[in-house]
């Protein structure tokens, strides 16, 4: 922590943020859930990560920077090596003619300043930065892959008597895997081909290919990922499934194994599950300060639904568990039931289901209401069972969250009722329900404005839409990404959500009873205030957060 414990309280409290006893709440889940006391109040959404980082920087009196807005010069970055600003938790982002600008989680070790002064010859300018914005932006020392891969098996063949055979496969597979999570890769896809063995990142919901092996190399890293999976290194001809942990410098990295035989060989996918992907609330996800304001009071109550809908992907589990770690405090007993369990939730009973052994998400529902929990997470309602004991769960003094695959949100109350629930049923349990998609970010490292004229929009979005946002204006000022190193010339780096928070009130609730269709419902809860999925891209395009046609692609909307 850079300042003390009581400074900290005295500034939260004194901004009005929240109370003593709220704070004392916080400090206590940080402790149990082992994170530091910054994270938890980000978290806990009592404060974004950047005014936490300009309150604490005017206390010490150093200014703040927020590196994910600004563009910093390679060549300065490079001034701290790697190594050093890692570990220290520094990065080198201007230079002056008074010296080297320098980015620190503790601007106050003057002992590291001293020695930065000395290795670099210049004077260092202390900046603030919170550890969550450095970590973010370590990736800038990202180095080529398939390089490094080259350089390691060239040394390897140079040795005499010593061919690829005889390849270091345990440094290999430690190498792809550092670089995957350095790039904030969701899935490792290891393909066999015909001459070669493939290895692409999904980076951003998008896969690059990033390194060529061998032929000859591919069993051999399969088998490795096989031992550190305990899977049958014997077996060939069936579909396995695993997990694993890696430890790397600043986590341990949970991963999940798939290896399904394919005509050319074993094709391997691997699941990050990195631990900073767990540290998001619902604030840093995107929501806005007015949906969350809504989704906060449905999940407050006591008992009801609180259902997250989207596709495959779009981010319906971060935001159950950003939800959820707000709501972990000791006095509640809180269950999930989950395939997979994908992060563990220090003090919440998470349990994994098991169709072979008949632990379905109905039958651990049902075993779970026999645990006389306060709040309980099905993973995912796929049934007319699952839906029927979570309505009555929540009908019976139970917060129940859970995901369901629909489109939008007004169309996951006709597909409740297509699942045999009675409709006041649906109508008297459902709190709120968030629909939900990801989108690419414009990279900040390569952002550029222009303009795009009133024509252009009106292909793609209504004039109505147009005119709320653009209000009358014939050419509009907005963003895209020009391409560069850091975004792999895509002009994107990392993803944000989108979402539409429907809010079950009196006039929707009628609707419900009279089994309206999800267009009306819908009408109805945009006319109570509901923002759509393409309202809020179109702010976020106003925004520069992301690109029109990055929304559209999202939203596929015509009109």
């Amino acid at each position: 922590m850079v300042i003390p414990l009581e400074d900290l309280k005295k500034l939260i409290v004194t901004a009005g943020l929240i109370n003593e006893k709220k704070f004392a709440d916080i400090e206590l889940y940080a402790k149990n859930a082992e994170v530091s006391l910054e994270d938890a109040l980000v978290e806990k959404n009592v404060i974004t990560d950047e005014k936490l980082g300009l309150l604490i920087g005017d206390f010490l009196k150093i200014p703040f920077v927020s590196l994910s807005r600004i563009a910093i010069d390679n060549n300065v970055f490079n001034t701290v090596p790697e190594r050093i600003a890692r570990k220290q938790k520094v990065i080198a982002f201007e230079k002056v003619p008074e010296g080297i600008k320098l980015a620190m989680a503790n601007p106050t070790n003057t002992l590291l300043i001293e020695l930065l002064q000395k290795k670099t010859g210049s004077k260092i300018i202390p900046y603030l930065s919170t550890d969550r914005d450095i970590y973010n932006t370590l990736y800038i020392y990202r180095k080529d892959l398939q390089k490094t891969m080259d350089t390691l098996l060239r040394e390897v063949t140079s040795k005499s008597n010593t061919s690829l055979v005889d390849a270091p496969v345990e440094r290999i597979v430690d190498l792809i895997i550092k670089y995957a999570n350095q790039d904030k890769t969701s899935d490792i896809h290891i393909e066999p081909q015909e001459k070669s063995s493939l290895v692409r990142f999904r980076i951003d919901g998008v896969l690059h290919d990033v390194l060529v092996l061998p032929k000859n190399l591919h069993d051999q890293v399969i088998t490795r990922i096989k031992v550190l999976a305990r899977l049958r290194t014997d077996e060939h001809l069936t579909a396995q499934d695993g997990k694993m942990r890696i430890k790397l410098e600043d986590e341990n990295l949970d991963i999940r194994v798939s290896i399904l035989p394919i005509v050319e060989g074993e094709k391997v996918v691997l699941r990050l599950l990195s631990t900073h992907a767990k540290q998001f609330s619902l604030l840093d996800l995107g929501m806005s300060q007015k949906d969350l304001a809504v989704v906060t009071k449905a999940f407050s109550r006591s008992f009801g639904m609180v259902l997250s809908t989207g596709p495959t992907g779009s981010g319906k589990s971060t935001s159950i568990y950003s939800i959820l770690k707000i709501l972990n405090i000791r006095e509640k007993n809180i269950t999930t039931v989950e395939d997979p369990v994908e992060y563990r939730l220090k003090g919440v009973n998470q349990i994994q289901v098991n169709v072979k052994t008949g632990l379905t998400f109905a039958n651990g529902l049902r075993s779970i209401l026999r645990q006389d929990p306060n709040i309980v997470f099905v993973g995912e309602i796929r049934d007319n069972e699952t839906a029927g004991i979570a309505i009555n769960a929540a009908l019976t003094g139970h917060l129940v969250l859970s995901t369901l695959h629909t489109n939008d949100a007004a169309t996951t109350l006709p597909r409740l009722i297509d699942m045999k629930i009675e409709p006041f049923l649906v109508a008297s349990t459902v709190n709120v329900i968030i629909a939900q998609r990801l989108i690419r970010k414009i990279c900040d490292m390569c952002k550029a404005s222009y303009t795009i004229t009133r024509e252009t929009l009106l292909q793609n979005i209504s004039a109505e839409m147009i005119q709320k946002h653009f209000s009358d204006k014939q050419e509009l000022r907005i963003y895209k990404g020009m391409g560069c190193k850091v975004c792999h010339f895509t002009g994107y780096a990392g993803r944000i959500g989108l979402f539409e928070v429907l809010e079950v009130t009196a006039k929707v609730k009628k609707l419900i009873l009279e089994k309206e269709e999800s267009d009306i419902i819908g009408k109805a809860a945009v006319e109570d205030g509901m923002i759509t999925l393409l309202e809020d891209g179109l702010d976020k395009v106003i925004r520069g957060v992301t690109t029109i046609e990055e929304v559209l692609r999202v939203t596929k909307v015509e009109s």
